[in-house]
């Protein structure tokens, strides 16, 4: 294992984000202190306890995986998008550097500033909301693996993308949608019955109920199929980025 080559990708992948450390703070902190301004105390107040969970406080892993999903493939679709509009990708290519030293340097970088946000935004809900963690190292566990899986999503999805407007449109257009329709500021057990079938195809649901059972102990679907639903993701991102380095897909042309 070339240990030089990963601390060199990461340091350069993690510095970029450094550089921007204020903005990257930033706006999760004041985006989660909009969603429980908005949801915690506006409609929260209105609502009774979820699961014997008062609503300000069931909604927190939602946001955070919200966080989670959207900041980690961003942030790793375009750590791997740059190199190869600049043509820098050759670099790494032509170095004695393996596919899994490439990827430990460049998604470990996004997986970790993605695990800081997450940690950041539960700091910042602390100031809004009691709660506290039932599992702490199931929840740590979580937030890693899912960081992990969606950074090499992200990695795919740099690889993929042919212009700017595709790395902003899966994130937009994709992930959003999902994480909203995905049980983030709800319970899927308040949908009508017909509805709660057609959520269950959602693969957010499996997450954020996986992420809420790590911090209550409770969860609309149980917490191994949302483990065995994020291992399945994350064995089809490695398998699908095996075959880009293998056939030199949109990075060797």
């Amino acid at each position: 294992m070339n240990w030089h080559a990963i601390r060199v990708i990461y340091a350069h992948e993690l510095g970029r984000s450094i550089r921007t450390l204020f903005q990257s703070l930033a706006t999760p902190v004041i985006s989660t202190s909009l969603y429980f301004i908005v949801f915690g105390s506006a409609i929260g107040s209105q609502m009774g306890d979820v699961g014997g969970v008062s609503y300000g406080a069931f909604i927190i892993p939602g946001l955070v995986m919200l966080t989670l999903l959207t900041e980690s493939t961003s942030n790793a679709s375009f750590g791997i998008y740059l190199p190869r509009f600049t043509g820098t990708i050759y670099e790494v290519l032509s170095a004695p550097v393996s596919v899994l030293e490439v990827l430990a340097g460049y998604v470990g970088a996004a997986a970790t500033k993605s695990v800081v946000l997450g940690c950041v935004i539960l700091a910042t809900a602390r100031l809004f909301v009691p709660y506290e963690i039932v599992h702490p190292w199931a929840t740590a566990g979580f937030l890693v693996l899912i960081s992990v899986t969606f950074s090499l999503f992200g990695f795919v999805l740099g690889v993929w993308a042919d212009g700017f407007e595709k790395l902003q449109a899966v994130p937009m257009l994709i992930l959003s949608p999902l994480a909203f329709l995905g049980g983030t500021f709800y319970s899927i057990k308040m949908l009508p019955e017909a509805w709660q079938t057609v959520t269950l195809f959602n693969p957010v649901v499996y997450l954020v109920n996986g992420f809420r059972w790590a911090f209550y102990g409770q969860a609309d679907v149980n917490v191994w199929i949302s483990l065995g639903m994020t291992l399945v993701f994350l064995a089809v991102c490695l398998a699908i980025v095996a075959w880009i380095f293998k056939t030199g897909y949109r990075l060797r042309t």
